[in-house]
């Protein structure tokens, strides 16, 4: 295959070279909202809050109720609604994420019964809080 140059000359690129073009293509690092299930929607946006994996599966029994969460190998990601961040100093460690916008491609690895992807973002901060050591933001003492 012939590719044009500014001068009007071509270029010969093998089959090889277009392959490898290609799956270069596929495994760069593309932005992607986490999908909501079918049947599912979102009346209230998705931010999501990423989790290093360890802590995972710390969380799940501490949250009265669950919503979708997602996996990959580093990190845990819940959906929240948007601006679940207002106020709150998230622990370190623990990436908030507006618009649930990640450049890996998790794996859904808990579909919640009902229409709704939330978990609810307080009990999800405070059993955050719980397993990092985290004083909650609230309960800080305040300087003067």
């Amino acid at each position: 295959m012939a590719v044009s140059g500014a001068s009007g000359g071509g270029q010969v690129l093998s089959l090889d070279s277009l392959v490898r073009l290609r799956r270069g293509l596929r495994s760069a690092a593309v932005p992607r909202r986490l999908p909501v299930p079918d049947g599912m929607t979102a009346p209230l946006g998705c931010d999501a809050v990423a989790v290093p994996t360890r802590f995972g599966p710390l969380i799940m029994p501490r949250l009265p109720r669950v919503g979708c969460v997602y996996a990959d190998e580093t990190h845990w990601w819940w959906i929240v609604p948007s601006d679940s961040d207002y106020a709150l100093e998230w622990p370190a460690g623990v990436r908030y994420v507006t618009g649930a916008v990640v450049l890996d491609t998790p794996q859904l690895i808990h579909r919640p019964d009902g229409t709704v992807p939330y978990t609810p973002p307080i009990p999800l901060y405070l059993a955050l809080c719980r397993v990092t050591g985290t004083t909650p933001t609230w309960s800080r003492q305040i300087s003067a």
